[in-house]
């Protein structure tokens, strides 16, 4: 029993939001409501004889809840039924044409699918309860035409309805490959970010100790242990970087169980990089044998997360570019927090820069450009060059006044 009444719920559920026609559409039914009216009170009048009050107030009725037949559907379509039935055989005809119209109202507009078809079915059954004379007829010439026309409408309506479906699919499909290259591209900035800075710390330090191996063999033991906590730190964030692409956790092994080969138990998840860093990326770099100096202006407080995230990468690429393309170069961190904005700039004196690429070689400016996109997300500007010598980037955020 109660299985039964779960599912006559459901099947009375409705499947769409009411309909909510405006007021061109108020006005169109307004107007078909007026007319059919008026046509049953006259049809009444002259076929209802001297009884003609019962079927004028029910043609009446009949008429004018035609003016809801968008909003309330199915209430229409019962009413007008309803009525259809309570007229007289000799005036049923108007009430008749007030119910097809209802039929259809209710057949294209009603969220209730289930209780709709039935009530179809309803309207049907009383139509072929009255007398066949108070019924219009069609003259055998028109039957043709009254099949075929029909047929064609909902043909062109069904192909109508099939190039819309198409047309909705490739919108669907060209944001969700508009979606998928923005992730693409936001994964590649974040890779890049990851993996240039770590192993150019790991090439500078490597040169070093290939240096100072014969004359200063402390100095290389100290120089390959940097080259291998530049590599466990890489390896952190590709992990980091990489976890975040992971759509379905690896089934996790019994209690105790060894995950085998292949398998790897998931990896906590640390936060992403922010502001709070900037002491352990400086003294990274200051590792490698550049000359950092870091200052921030202001007073430092929580930041959103992705201008945080932002804002370390600023300065991660400026230092990994300094350390790539101006050996023997100094540099300066400045962060300043406003009121309104977070400013952070990155300068350094350039000394062994040459050209774009810089002693280091050519570079492929992707992080600039990465950095561009990564800022300009966030409303941010962000301006790189040369400047006194050397070359700076700064970088602003728009922030909540405070």
């Amino acid at each position: 029993m109660w299985r039964l009444r779960d599912r006559a719920r459901e099947l009375a559920r409705p499947t769409g939001p009411r309909p909510r026609p405006d007021r061109r559409a108020w006005l169109f039914d307004a107007a078909l409501a007026l007319v059919l009216t008026g046509v049953g009170v006259q049809y009444a009048r002259e076929h209802a004889g001297d009884a003609w009050p019962g079927p004028v107030a029910v043609a009446v009725v009949a008429g004018v809840a035609l003016a809801w037949r968008r909003r309330y559907p199915l209430a229409v379509l019962w009413i007008v039924t309803g009525a259809m039935l309570l007229a007289p055989a000799e005036a049923v005809r108007p009430e008749f044409y007030a119910c097809v119209v209802a039929a259809y109202s209710a057949a294209a507009f009603s969220p209730y699918r289930v209780p709709a078809l039935a009530g179809l079915a309803v309207a049907a059954l009383a139509a072929m309860a009255a007398p066949d004379s108070s019924l219009p007829t069609v003259p055998n010439e028109y039957v043709p035409f009254a099949i075929l026309v029909p047929v064609v409408l909902a043909a062109n309506g069904r192909r109508a309805w099939q190039r819309r479906a198409a047309e909705q699919r490739e919108r669907f499909a060209a944001a969700a490959r508009a979606a998928e290259a923005e992730e693409r591209a936001r994964i590649a900035r974040e890779l890049h970010d990851v993996v240039t800075h770590h192993v150019s710390m790991m090439i500078i330090q490597a040169g070093a100790a290939r240096h100072t191996l014969a004359g200063a063999p402390d100095q290389a033991i100290g120089a390959l242990l940097a080259v291998e906590a530049s590599g466990r730190a890489a390896m952190t964030d590709l992990r980091q970087v990489m976890g975040l692409l992971a759509t379905e956790p690896s089934p996790a092994p019994a209690d105790g169980a060894d995950p085998g080969p292949g398998l790897c138990r998931p990896a906590a998840l640390e936060p992403l990089p922010g502001l709070d860093r900037l002491e352990a990326l400086v003294s990274g770099v200051r590792g490698s044998g550049v000359a950092v100096a870091l200052a921030v202006h202001g007073t430092p407080r929580p930041l959103p997360d992705g201008v945080d995230l932002a804002a370390y990468r600023v300065v991660q690429e400026a230092l990994t570019n300094t350390v790539k393309h101006a050996a023997g170069a100094g540099a300066r961190v400045d962060v300043h927090y406003g009121a309104d904005e977070l400013r952070v700039e990155v300068t350094d004196t350039g000394s062994a820069r040459s050209g774009p690429g810089g002693a280091g070689g050519p570079g492929s400016g992707r992080g600039l450009i990465g950095l561009r996109e990564r800022v300009a997300v966030l409303a941010g500007t962000l301006r790189a060059g040369p400047e006194h010598e050397g070359f700076a980037v700064r970088a602003a955020f728009p922030l909540e006044r405070v």
